[in-house]
């Protein structure tokens, strides 16, 4: 085999190893980031999970800011609207000024049960 054509190849070889070796150490690399900034923001992905389940109850589509409050304790109120907001909920205010919350995703279900009463 012609010196050049081997040459070619040994490089084209160790260019293909190094490469697929790079691609899964920096695989390897973003799934420990994203395992680390899961860990490091647990708090924040459990009050969001908490706040979605609260949210989620069959018998309610709304929520008082001041049940989700008592039951996410230790957020201040600012950071808890900002974790509503963040699990999918929308603010709304009754007649009498006080603030509830809703999934955005249930919204055809409060307007079906808005209509039927």
């Amino acid at each position: 085999m012609d010196p050049t054509i081997s040459g070619a190849l040994a490089s084209l070889v160790g260019a293909v190893v190094g490469g697929s070796i790079t691609f899964f150490l920096n695989r390897q690399l973003h799934k420990h980031q994203l395992a680390l900034a899961h860990e490091q923001n647990k708090t924040e992905f459990m009050a969001e999970e908490t706040a979605r389940h609260f949210l989620s109850h069959k018998g309610y589509t709304d929520r008082s800011f001041e049940t989700l409050q008592m039951h996410l304790g230790g957020f201040d109120e600012d950071e808890l609207r900002k974790i509503l907001v963040r699990a999918g909920a929308i603010r709304t205010f009754r007649e009498d000024g006080s603030e509830w919350w809703r999934l955005l995703s249930r919204m055809d279900e409060y307007i079906a049960k808005k209509s039927a009463s």
